[in-house]
């Protein structure tokens, strides 16, 4: 049993960076397959495939590495929510990353999406992570 699997998602995907692995393999739920689809639509990684094949499935993630220099397109994956202390964010006051250079994903009632899609859908919602 996991009690944060947000955090176990993200450590899976910075562990597999480390190790300099191409794809990494994680147990999926709604909430991550929905991050895993926006940090592929912001190039962060480079494909994936969800594999519903056992009873939760699986997300097989392939990560993104610069050809030249082996350095990964995911500087930092830092979890800003956590299960013990929450962190909402309005609509007028949502968090910018690296002052705009990276993304904060958020949850909000219009589903997952960056801080600058909320901006524009004028939402706030729940910041789950920052990356860059």
């Amino acid at each position: 049993m996991n009690t944060d699997p947000i955090a176990d998602y993200l450590t899976r995907v910075r562990n597999a960076i480390k190790a300099n692995h191409r794809v990494v393999e994680i147990p999926a739920s709604n909430l991550k397959k929905e991050i895993t689809k926006v940090l592929y639509n912001k190039g962060y990684i480079q494909s994936y495939r969800f594999d519903d094949s056992t009873v939760q499935g699986t997300i097989k993630i392939a990560l993104k590495y610069n050809p030249l220099t082996r350095q990964s397109a995911i500087m930092s994956l830092e979890r800003v929510s956590k299960p013990g202390l929450r962190k909402y964010a309005a609509a007028d006051s949502l968090p910018r990353v690296l002052n705009g250079l990276g993304i904060a994903v958020l949850s909000t009632s219009k589903g997952v999406m960056t801080d600058k899609e909320a901006r524009t859908e004028n939402v706030g919602g729940e910041v789950l992570c920052y990356v860059y």
